[in-house]
């Protein structure tokens, strides 16, 4: 028996920028709190493929509220308590990990068989290269690189090349970029383009956006304006439109962005929501008045022969957001601020309703969707990611110098929780997909079939589309996720094979440029409804 599939994520085609009413959906999505104290906030988060995440936060302020197993200490400060932490989600309890030098403000990603390498931080730290190696007991942690980087490293940008190596970019006062692993000999080489878009004395081109287009080039923003670069070649290759206002994306004004979800093919466009207006935060730094956060999002078809940044208005403003691509390739928002900037205690006003944007729903303006609010202000320094089962860990919020827990406004939080968006209500459990075939942990390779056998209890329902997708695991630091990537594999009908099992037969990737070599989710989607995620690995 053949039923009919769609397997496309359509793009609708837009006028020029401008801005329409927004059209708000009824409150949905379910919130739940893990863990009281992992012993620090969660600045920075990367999902591991043993279904772990890897937690840090910084050294450089005292001890933390977690300490490292018996006889471990750091020489330099003695400090014997942990400021990395790997969570375990199935059992939902932390593990402390010994980092030595400062960790705070960095970079990281996951490379092609699972290993976090994370580069840069604070003073001693900068040009520090850390080597996490992912395993399924509990003893696995950090090893260090004394000076594994050619540049200091801090607020820089991470991002995995398809020749399976890394590119870091830029960071303070580094207008330039380099490589891990590098040469004996290979030192950084010059990007002016960061230089162009700093604002003095703020910056705002710091943790530049920057994403793998499917030409093997780099899509880079940086401020309020972007530019395709070839890294090879050390040139630019297009420059793009500054967004419309000209207002800063970056850190300190900082908003989000993502890439919104690759077909084998297919045009890549960006997502850019939310940040801070010009002058915002020298006027919360210096004057203590707190600016309203932009409420705008920039779409832009960064391959088309005239690409131009198409406007939405958000229910709300927002900075410090993130933005989170979910399996049925919507994209959350969530997180941050309604006032100010980022920067010690530079935001006001929590944002605590996320909102779920749309990408495929045709009429701009329709495509936002306000969530059920949690009761946790996440202000500077959260974070957020997708975890394998479809819910997307928050942690952190520490928008001081010093921890401080009591007295303060936005207290320093150690706290874990969750948030389910509406496809894991419990009125949807007979229409979630269960992937019966392959293996979690299987190996694929590049413009390869892969057969998918899944299960449906209640079977397809209306003609609903069955559509497979890749999600890569992100790092998530200072409102950007590093190398966060959603495929959708191309494929044929669904076919059924039994009491309300099927079978459908996809495509995989056709290169690296579409999809670097690494650890994948793997996820069924029912209409909007995707099954819990399996991991592959493509190499």
């Amino acid at each position: 028996m053949k039923i009919p599939t769609l397997v496309i994520l359509l793009f609708l085609l837009v006028p020029p920028p401008f801005h329409r009413d927004i059209v708000v959906y009824a409150a949905a999505g379910r919130w739940d709190f893990l863990i009281s104290n992992i012993g620090i906030p969660a600045m920075h988060m990367q999902l591991l493929h043993t279904d772990r995440v890897l937690i840090f936060d910084r050294t450089d302020f005292g001890k933390s509220n977690i300490s490292l197993p018996a006889g471990k200490c750091t020489t330099m400060q003695h400090d014997c308590t942990a400021h990395s932490v790997e969570y375990d989600v199935g059992s939902n309890t932390v593990r402390p990990l010994m980092v030595l030098t400062d960790v705070w403000c960095s970079s990281a990603a996951a490379t092609a068989d699972g290993t976090v390498v994370q580069t840069g931080g604070f003073r001693l730290g900068n040009h520090v290269v850390r080597i996490y190696k992912p395993c399924w007991e509990s003893s696995c942690d950090w090893e260090e690189i004394p000076n594994g980087l050619a540049e200091e490293r801090w607020y820089a940008t991470n991002h995995i090349l398809p020749n399976g190596g890394m590119i870091i970019i830029g960071g303070r006062r580094q207008f330039n970029y380099e490589y891990y692993p590098k040469r004996p000999t290979e030192k950084s080489y010059n990007l002016p383009f960061l230089a162009e878009t700093k604002d003095p004395w703020i910056e705002n081109n710091l943790y530049p956006f920057v994403f793998l287009n499917v030409d093997g080039n780099l899509f880079i923003f940086s401020n309020n304006r972007a530019i395709l670069y070839d890294y090879a070649k050390r040139v630019v290759v297009r420059s793009y439109p500054m967004i419309p206002g000209g207002d800063p994306r970056n850190y300190p004004s900082t908003g989000s962005a993502v890439l919104l979800p690759l077909k084998n093919n297919t045009a890549a466009e960006v997502l850019l929501c939310g940040g801070a207006p010009k002058g915002a935060y020298t006027s919360a730094k210096d004057h203590g008045t707190f600016l309203g956060a932009l409420n705008t999002c920039g779409r832009i078809r960064i391959n088309d022969p005239n690409p131009q940044w198409v406007m939405e208005t958000m229910p709300m403003g927002r900075v410090m957001g993130d933005m989170v691509l979910l399996p049925n390739g919507n994209v959350l928002i969530i997180n941050g601020a309604a006032l100010g900037t980022a920067g010690w205690e530079l935001g006001r006003d929590p944002v605590l309703n996320p909102v779920i944007y749309r990408p495929d729903i045709g009429l701009v303006g329709s495509r936002f969707e306000v969530q059920n609010p949690s009761t946790i202000p996440r202000m500077y320094h959260s974070t957020a990611l997708l975890l394998r089962d479809g819910r997307v860990l928050i942690g952190g919020s520490d928008p001081h110098k010093y921890h401080h827990f009591t007295g303060v406004l936005f207290p320093t939080d150690l706290s874990l929780e969750a948030f389910s968006p509406s496809y894991l209500d419990l009125k949807s459990g007979n229409l979630r997909p269960k992937i019966i075939s392959p293996f979690s942990q299987s190996i694929i390779g590049y413009e390869k079939q892969l057969d998918i056998q899944f299960y449906i209890p209640q079977g397809i329902v209306g003609g609903a589309a069955i559509v497979v997708t890749m999600v890569a695991p992100s790092f998530n630091t200072h409102s950007f996720s590093m190398n966060q990537r959603l495929l959708v594999l191309s494929g044929g009908d669904v076919t059924l094979v039994g009491n309300s099992t099927f079978w459908i037969r996809v495509v995989t990737p056709v290169s690296s440029n579409l999809a670097p070599a690494g650890y994948y989710l793997l996820f069924v989607v029912h209409g909007d409804i995707p099954s819990e995620g399996i991991w592959i690995q493509i190499k």
